[in-house]
């Protein structure tokens, strides 16, 4: 689990390197000032010469010249000591801690920029196996977890150990007895720990489905936020995030009341070995087995042994929720693009838009009992144009989605300018075919930006041109700003049917084989409608067109017309013809006729 995100980490590889380095310094002067402080006090504050004190650290002050110094002078010496290698421990710590954030925050950042270019790559089947909530939360609450696990591993992962081993190095040097004080505790507290952090993951993994579900409770809200107010429903709404919000806290509470009981057994087992300590200590001393010096030395020893373990079960508390996290990101790190290059050719080109279906089904999971498309099958010459009629359900836009493989045919074959869809790379035939769907979105940015999706190189000429097609040209130079006018974040400053016209503008400025229009007219006025499909027809002669509509009178001049009825084709032929011979459009067009004549 943890090599799969450890390339992320690649490019800030010396920081993580130099944080660890930067740990062992520091770690090597803190055990050395506690064996200082114990000199200070037998040798300076009780009296004793340095040549009686039994002890490393007194042979190499001797060495040093500091057997001379005697009293306070000697006190006054080994605290500026003290004073000087503590502040260069605080070098190394800060050092340590600026390595740790540089690698710790780079890795999030390309960890965040791994998954977000995988969603990328995914085909429709893939968003809809994870809800966007859950997505939104595995690329910020997630990765925030597994970033702080990573920067905590790189400096504590290595202090704490190091830690432990040289404190209690040190405190066997000093008494070996007094040290098994700690060795019949320690074991009880591990215990504790694991079995703690056992318990803990399960909980931690449902409080993050809570996480999920609170983000798309969030999500909806804000995008039907005109929605919720048209319907006067924001209570129903404050409702329902109560409800969410209070399931993330009850599933938070209910995880956090485990791992925090850490503290209390850390607190408990430090607090129960210093009493046993100082109980014991003091009567070596009493016995003359043991210096006072050396008894205080211990003890700090013996805290910064807890504290090293105190860290531990620390990090174990975050490993465990990182754990959490890191199953989840790397689920979609692992998650394989349904549809791909794999066996594409790499020189295919889209040569026209002529579109084959053979006996073609689908439906949108493999657990699914039936088809949402039923053998389809269906010719369409380069240059066509198309209409495609049905009732809700009948499976029209699945139909054209499998045009461009935004989703892939469970059965038959799909061609695209004589070729099997699966024979062009992704980006080949999703070149070719342009595709307005129904949800019209539009991104943050002017309206240049969002016309250049189409083409990022079009020159404002070409630009304009396709927007004239779309009849947007007029409405948009009436802004003060024309195509620099900025749209906010989807559109929200123009209205439906503007925002349609500009989608419709996109698609064309691709200058596609195939345009599909996914009744992406509807917001329109019919006079407007019309315009559309005559300067697509004048200007765009040799591009498909398959237009999707409600309103007959959007496709009744179209060379041919598809009459889809619960994900079969019902029927194929022109207006007249299908008037003439389909009861189902003959019953939607007498009752689009009796609607007109009641206006």
């Amino acid at each position: 689990m943890i090599k799969k995100l450890l390339p992320y980490a690649k490019k800030y590889k010396w920081y993580a390197i130099l944080s660890p380095v930067s740990i062992v310094f520091e770690v090597l002067i803190e055990v050395t000032i506690p064996l200082l402080m114990s000199v200070i006090i037998d040798c300076g504050v009780s009296g004793q010469s340095l040549t009686e004190k039994d002890s490393f650290i007194a042979d190499i002050l001797i060495k040093l010249g500091f057997d001379s110094l005697q009293g306070t002078s000697l006190i006054v010496a080994l605290g500026a000591l003290m004073f000087g290698i503590s502040l260069i421990s605080l070098a190394c710590g800060a050092g340590a801690a600026y390595f740790a954030s540089k690698a710790g925050m780079g890795f999030g950042a390309e960890l965040r920029r791994g998954i977000f270019n995988k969603i990328q790559d995914f085909s429709f089947s893939n968003v809809d196996k994870f809800s966007t909530g859950s997505l939104v939360t595995r690329m910020t609450t997630d990765i925030n977890m597994v970033q702080m696990a990573f920067m905590m591993a790189l400096r504590m992962l290595i202090r704490s150990p190091l830690m432990f081993t040289m404190a209690i190095t040190m405190a066997f040097s000093i008494n070996t007895k007094l040290s098994l004080v700690f060795l019949a505790i320690a074991p009880v507290m591990f215990t504790l720990i694991l079995l703690i952090g056992a318990a803990a993951h399960k909980r931690f993994t449902k409080m993050f489905k809570k996480y999920d579900r609170i983000n798309n409770a969030i999500q909806e809200n804000l995008i039907a936020a005109r929605v919720v107010k048209a319907f006067v429903r924001a209570r129903h709404e404050k409702d329902k995030f109560r409800v969410s919000n209070d399931e993330l806290k009850d599933a938070s509470i209910f995880a956090e009341k485990l791992i925090i009981l850490n503290n209390p057994i850390m607190a408990v087992s430090i607090y129960s070995c210093i009493i046993l300590v100082l109980w014991i200590g003091s009567k070596l001393i009493l016995g003359g087995d043991m210096y006072l010096g050396d008894l205080m030395s211990f003890i700090t020893y013996i805290q910064q042994i807890f504290m090293s373990l105190m860290i531990v079960s620390m990090i174990f508390v975050m490993s465990v929720m990182a754990r959490t996290s890191m199953t989840r990101i790397n689920e979609v790190l692992d998650e394989k693009p349904h549809i791909n290059d794999e066996g594409a050719d790499e020189n295919a080109t889209v040569k026209d838009g002529s579109i084959e279906f053979r006996n073609v089904c689908f439906k949108y999971s493999k657990q699914a009992e039936n088809n949402v498309l039923k053998d389809i099958n269906l010719s369409i010459k380069s240059g066509e144009t198309v209409g495609i009629l049905g009732g809700t359900g009948s499976a029209k836009t699945s139909l054209v989605q499998l045009i461009p493989r935004l989703y892939e045919a469970t059965q038959g074959d799909v061609t695209v300018g004589g070729r099997n869809v699966k024979e062009y790379k992704l980006k080949t035939l999703r070149d070719s075919v342009s595709m307005v769907l129904q949800t019209n979105l539009l991104f943050t940015g002017t309206i240049e930006d969002n016309l250049r999706w189409g083409n990022e190189n079009a020159t404002f000429d070409e630009i304009r041109a396709a927007a004239k097609i779309a009849q947007a040209d007029d409405f948009v130079m009436n802004f003060p700003d024309g195509y620099k006018t900025d749209l906010g974040q989807g559109g929200v400053n123009v209205s439906g049917g503007q925002k349609q016209r500009l989608c419709i503008a996109r698609a064309i400025l691709k200058k596609p084989k195939v345009l599909i229009l996914d009744d992406s007219t509807s917001a329109v006025d019919t006079a407007t409608d019309g315009k559309i499909r005559e300067g697509m027809k004048n200007l765009l002669p040799e591009t498909t067109k398959i237009i999707i509509a409600q309103r007959i009178n959007s496709i009744q001049f179209a060379d041919k017309i598809i009459v889809l009825d619960d994900g079969k084709i019902d029927d194929i032929g022109t207006h007249d013809e299908l008037l003439e011979r389909n009861e189902i459009y003959k019953e939607v067009f007498v009752s689009q006729q009796e609607s007109k004549m009641e206006q």
